[in-house]
């Protein structure tokens, strides 16, 4: 069984730097909210907290997941992150739809909001979610988890600078309306990339394959060794976003000895390995047996 291991590690320091941020940025935004009047800026407040929840979350689920394989957990906790992320990702859904039913309320019964106060407040909430969305970037393109949290942060950026736009309009025109306006845009962009996220988790927590795997070419490629016959009861599946593993019955040609299949082994390993990725195999070798069985075992 081939294993490969991912090396890059995230900043922890990184991670909590933007927690902290984004605790504070939600104290300030919170009162700057009561105070003027803005809906907005209380939402964007609301979202900078589940943001500080986020990272709380996603440094627990990292934390998890570099815990050793035993004998109950063989497959080790490399699907805490997976949880953690679907767990963010739904969080924020459900205060996005909390939002929507706030800012209906506000289109109806619009009240008076303080517009530079709610531009001031917005700019600091801007300049901190800017920082964090850097702070997290580069790890965000490597770990679903961190680009959960990344898309929450991300998101509270656009919703700072929505707000201070809105502000903007406020102080200048009086119109009070564009605030609900903006918590709905906000939100609705919010639950976009929130349902990509989740879609991808469950997929991998319902073990689907993944998207760049296509299972009838592998069968032609490994297929084109001499030796074998055909593959079949093929299962491959994720662990985690990074972590593809693969299994198959392999039907050889002829009746051949140990050591040549662990030559044939190593032939689909690397096949696997550096054609298509995956780097956790589990080969079952087999000569004349389940005969006419598809690549799929459609029974289990």
């Amino acid at each position: 069984m081939a294993h490969h291991h991912d090396h890059g590690e995230i900043s922890k320091k990184n991670l909590v730097i933007a927690m902290i941020l984004n605790f504070v940025i939600t104290i300030g935004e919170i009162i700057g909210g009561i105070l003027s009047g803005s809906l907005s800026l209380i939402s964007d407040a609301l979202h900078n907290f589940s943001d500080g929840i986020s990272i709380i979350v996603s440094y627990v689920a990292i934390k998890i997941s570099k815990k050793e394989n035993n004998e109950k957990m063989t497959f080790g906790y490399k699907r805490a992150e997976i949880l953690a992320a679907l767990f963010n990702s739904v969080v924020l859904v459900v205060i996005s739809l909390y939002l929507f039913k706030e800012a209906y309320i506000k289109f109806f019964k619009p009240e008076p909001i303080d517009g530079v106060l709610m531009i001031v407040v917005a700019i600091i909430g801007l300049a901190a979610n800017t920082l964090s969305v850097f702070l997290l970037k580069e790890n965000a393109q490597k770990n679903l988890n961190i680009k959960s949290t990344y898309i929450h942060l991300l998101s509270d950026a656009l919703s700072s600078l929505g707000v201070v736009i809105g502000g903007i309009f406020i102080y200048a025109y009086n119109i009070y309306w564009i605030d609900p306006l903006l918590t709905v845009l906000i939100g609705a962009y919010i639950i976009k990339e929130s349902f990509e996220i989740i879609d991808e988790t469950i997929g991998i927590l319902m073990q689907k394959t993944p998207e760049n795997i296509n299972l009838d070419i592998i069968k032609k490629e490994i297929e084109k060794l001499p030796d074998v016959k055909n593959i079949h009861h093929v299962h491959v599946w994720q662990t985690n976003d990074k972590d593809i593993h693969f299994e198959c019955h392999v039907n050889t040609r002829d009746d051949i000895k140990l050591s040549q299949a662990k030559l044939l082994m190593d032939q689909i390993e690397t096949i696997l390995d550096e054609t298509f990725g995956i780097h956790h195999v589990t080969l079952q070798m087999e000569y004349e047996c389940c005969e006419n069985v598809g690549l799929i075992n459609r029974k289990g």
